[in-house]
Formats: structure tokens, C-alpha cells, sequence
């Protein structure tokens, strides 16, 4: 990235901790002998699902005075029965029966309409061939039942092209089996998170070595308790630092520095790369627009996809069409999400082309439209910023934010005051 020094105007964003971060230490807490503070954790509908999934699990979790919450954790897989209510969390679905199936009793992963549409088909079969009794729902979805009595470990062959949490959850889970796991992957997305993953399963004591390219071998060492400080979430972040590109504005992130463990930080250099002046230091990424969103090239951001839908709104205002590929999993989240992103630009005037794992969005004029945001907190968020250069666009379910940022459209506004508090609930409805 250019060096820049930082302008002394820049605005801060006040960003929540991550996601990401915060689900993964809450497990990795949960299976670790003794108790662990984690500070500055995420609290969202997402997060506080999860969280009360652990509960039911057997997890004792406690929020101190200062915010922090404190895991006491099992130092080993759950026991007895339950019926676990994942809400919306695809990473409670994807994460917490491999937790499950490492320990011993009958558990039933169950989540809303919206969930129980996600597959879940390829982390059965990865347990039912690890040793566990798995079902699950019509088509590979939940409902999943996991009868548990402790896994062996041995070798797996995973297919993670439909999602890297799958890979994750199995990662997370091998230090508790009875041997080691070796993990032979094939055509991994979403990269960083396995990187992710493995960085906070190492801060509890793991040992997970990368055996040969596309394979990974942890040993079953258990886990430690550990503290630890959520980094605020970069993909929240990116919805502040595209403002900056498209308002003129300086915007700087705290927290997101060169020792960042989340992936969504690129995102910081695709806007660089659309003509915005980026400045990352230790601690703190700043982004800086320039009063031109150049376009007129393609980018790979199956890597960090979960920003995609932040570059596609906005591209309406670049210069030149924007082509983003590599991102066909992304069909396959809260919503499809390509789909439902070209379907917005369309209502928009916006003149938009699509394939299985690409979306090129033109240069165009936008007519007032209400964007349906079908429950999904990105589409949500990814159009507000657009709406601070054409102020003629509503959101169907604005309260949906409160998945991941329940305060978004209040810190939006405190920065970019020409942003409309929107109408509506303060959170997303179940």
C-alpha cells in the first residue's frame, strides 16, 4: 500500500469487536481447561446466540463490570443432551457439532428459517466419517443430531468450497479427539479465516503444523485457557472506510493494524486500488478519498468476500465498470448474496451482469429505490454507504444490522450526519 501521512482531520470509527474473533475464542475458550477473559468481545445477535448455544453445552460464561466476559471453560468436549438454538449464527452451526461430536451425549442443532437454508450436508459426512452418529435435515440441513461418544482422529478428506467454516469447526475440535487428525483439503475458500483460526487455536496451546500444501495435522494436545483482546471487526470496518472513498472524508480504524489476524483488512487495498489513499501503521488503518472512485478493472475477493457487497454498491460511482470474482460461495450465505446485490442495483437503474461467481457492476445515475436487504446485515450496511452520495434509498429491515452491529446506523450517523437515522426496529426480528 502507498504511504501517506495521516491526516490530522480523519474521523474515528467506533468499530465493534469482531465476529470472527469473538465466536472462535468463545469456543476455543469453552473446550480449555480453566478461565479465560475475553476483552472487548462482540455483543450482537450473532455473538449472544453463540454464546447461549455454549450455555446449553454446559459453558459457564460471565459478563464483568468493564465488559469483558469470563469462560470457564470444559477441557474437553461437552457431555450429556440438549437441543441447541444456533438463531441466524451460521458459525454456531458450523462450529459448535464438532465441539459436540468430541464429547459424549445426543445434541440437536436446530436455527431459524434463515439458517436451517444453509447446507450443513459436508460437515456431517466429515464427522459421520470421523466416527460420529450424525443426521440432519431434508437436502443436508438442520435440523443436525450429533450422538457423541468422543472421536479417534485419524485422517479426513475435506471438500471446503462451499465454506471455510467447516474446515474451521473440524480444526477447532481435533485437539480434543482421542489421537491426532491429519486434514487433506481440497479447494479451500476463504483462506484467511483457516489462517484465522489456526493463529487463536495456537494462543490456546495447540499445535496445528501445515503438513503439506492443502493439508493440516493437529495434535491432541487439548487447550489452555487464555486472554485475549478482540480486534474491532474488519468486515464491519470496510462499510467506514469505502465512506471515506466516496465522501472525500478521512476515516480511521483503530485496532486494524499490520498485526491484524483478520483477512478483511485487503479490503483497505481494493479501495486504494479504486483511486482512495490508504495509510496502515501498527495500530490503526486510515483511508482517505480523493474525490474519484476509479473502476475499469477486475478483482478477486473470494478471499475476503464478506466485503464484496461493500465494493459492488458502490461501484455505481466509479468511473468505469468494476468486475469482482470468485465469490460464488457467497451465493450460499445469509442470503445469495450476488443475486441479491445485482437485484438491488437493478431496482436502482443500475446496470448490472452476473455468473455463477462474478458480478460487473456499471458506471449509472440511481433512481430512488427501497432496497430489499432479505435479513442480511451486509446488504444493509453496504447500501448505507452508497445513500451518502444519492440520499434517494431506504432500507426494507434497517434493525437487520443487528446481527453484527446493532449501534451501526448510530455511529453511520455520528460521522456522516447527512446519513438518515432510518426508521424501524432497533434489531432484526427472529
Amino acid at each position: 500500500m502507498t504511504t501517506v501521512p495521516a491526516p490530522p482531520e480523519a474521523l474515528h470509527a467506533r468499530v465493534p469487536g469482531s465476529k470472527s474473533l469473538t465466536n472462535r475464542a468463545l469456543l476455543l475458550a469453552a473446550a480449555a481447561e480453566g478461565t479465560s477473559v475475553l476483552t472487548a468481545p462482540l455483543v450482537s445477535d450473532d455473538t449472544m446466540a453463540f454464546r447461549q448455544a455454549l450455555g446449553d453445552l454446559g459453558v459457564r460464561i460471565r459478563s464483568s463490570d468493564d465488559g469483558a466476559w469470563q469462560v470457564t471453560g470444559l477441557g474437553r468436549g461437552p457431555r450429556g443432551t440438549g437441543r441447541i438454538w444456533c438463531a441466524d449464527a451460521g458459525t454456531a452451526a458450523r462450529f459448535l457439532p464438532p465441539l459436540a461430536a468430541a464429547g459424549h451425549g445426543d445434541f440437536v442443532f436446530t436455527g431459524s428459517d434463515q439458517l436451517t437454508a444453509r447446507p450443513v450436508a459436508p460437515l456431517a459426512d466429515a464427522l459421520r466419517r470421523l466416527g460420529a452418529q450424525v443426521d440432519t435435515g431434508p437436502d443436508g440441513t438442520l435440523p443436525l443430531r450429533v450422538r457423541a461418544e468422543g472421536l479417534d482422529g485419524g485422517e479426513l478428506e475435506v471438500d471446503s468450497r462451499l465454506s471455510s467454516q467447516f474446515l474451521s469447526g473440524l480444526l477447532m475440535a481435533a485437539p480434543l479427539l482421542r489421537g491426532g487428525l491429519l486434514l487433506k483439503v481440497h479447494e479451500l475458500v476463504s483462506r484467511p479465516y483457516v489462517d484465522m483460526t489456526i493463529a487463536l487455536m495456537r494462543q490456546f496451546g495447540a499445535e496445528v503444523a501445515e503438513d503439506a500444501p492443502g493439508g493440516f495435522a493437529v495434535r491432541p494436545t487439548g487447550y489452555r485457557a487464555a486472554d485475549l483482546r478482540i480486534e474491532p471487526d474488519a468486515s464491519t470496518a470496510s462499510y467506514f472506510l469505502a465512506a471515506a472513498a466516496v465522501t472525500g472524508h478521512s476515516v480511521t480504524v483503530p485496532g486494524l493494524g499490520h498485526g491484524s489476524l483478520q483477512g478483511d483488512v485487503r479490503f483497505a487495498e481494493v479501495l486504494e486500488r479504486a483511486g482512495a489513499r490508504v495509510r496502515r501503521t501498527e495500530d490503526a488503518v486510515t483511508v482517505t478519498g480523493t474525490g474519484t472512485l476509479r473502476g475499469g478493472f477486475a478483482v478477486d475477493m473470494g478471499d475476503i468476500s464478506d466485503t464484496f457487497m461493500t465494493l459492488a454498491a458502490i461501484a455505481p460511482l466509479a468511473d468505469a465498470p468494476l468486475t469482482i470474482h470468485g465469490i460464488g460461495h457467497a451465493r450460499l450465505k445469509e442470503s445469495d448474496r450476488i443475486e441479491a446485490v445485482a437485484r438491488n442495483l437493478r431496482a436502482l437503474g443500475v446496470r448490472t451482469d452476473t455468473g455463477r461467481d462474478w458480478i460487473t457492476v456499471h458506471p449509472g445515475v440511481t433512481s430512488p429505490a427501497r432496497i430489499a436487504c432479505h435479513r442480511d446485515h451486509r446488504i444493509a450496511m453496504a447500501f448505507s454507504v452508497l445513500n451518502l452520495r444519492t440520499g434517494n434509498l431506504t432500507l426494507d429491515d434497517p434493525g437487520c444490522v443487528a446481527k453484527t452491529f446493532p449501534g451501526f446506523h448510530e455511529e453511520f450517523h455520528r460521522l456522516f450526519p447527512v446519513h438518515p437515522l432510518p426508521a424501524g426496529p432497533a434489531r432484526a426480528s427472529a
